[in-house]
């Protein structure tokens, strides 16, 4: 039997204004209220970083942001009010692309003897893609909500959804992936 978690990854303020999908945070909450029902620990990736970015000084990513984004004091760095962490859910905070790249997920995920991840996020081609293929190498059994993850290029997500994941993940809807939960 395994042990399984809901990622809910870069759902934050400044990263769901960039996706033009009016439902997507309604979807990702219905997720994560059929998590919770079901007994199945959510637990939240978010991009953050100190006060003057030390972090991202080399990375050809991040390196651009404007002073102040995605630190402690940004209200645009929080979670989506549609699908908040609960007292007691895990947030944990990653410093690249991949939620496992400088973070404790995965102490985290072993302390709670989890084999099994269903990923949702944004964006598709970003934060699911980087972590789908650690995770993979990691051997976590892995679960897409296709329609949990978005992108800001609906045939990227498209491609990767239909093409690329199911190579490495049973790809699913949430709906369908509730159901089971049920």
């Amino acid at each position: 039997m395994t042990n399984s978690a809901l990622l809910v990854m870069d759902v934050q303020q400044s990263i769901t204004a960039r996706i033009s999908d009016p439902d997507y945070t309604s979807r990702v909450a219905r997720a994560v209220a059929a998590a919770r029902k079901a007994g199945v620990p959510v637990v939240y990736v978010v991009v953050g970083f100190r006060d003057g970015h030390p972090e991202t000084r080399s990375s050809p990513t991040f390196s651009a942001l404007p002073e102040g984004a995605f630190t402690e004091g940004d209200p645009n760095a929080a979670i989506h009010p549609d699908v908040a962490p609960q007292p007691g859910e895990t947030v944990v905070t990653k410093k690249r692309i991949s939620a496992f790249a400088g973070s404790d997920l995965d102490l985290v995920l072993r302390g709670g003897a989890v084999d099994h991840l269903v990923l949702a996020g944004l964006s598709t081609s970003g934060v699911v893609l980087s972590t789908l293929r650690q995770a993979a190498d990691l051997d976590f059994r892995l679960t897409v909500l296709s329609d949990g993850c978005g992108d800001t290029d609906a045939e990227v997500h498209r491609v990767l959804t239909e093409k690329v994941f199911p190579r490495q993940a049973d790809v699913t809807t949430v709906d369908e992936w509730a159901a089971r939960l049920g």
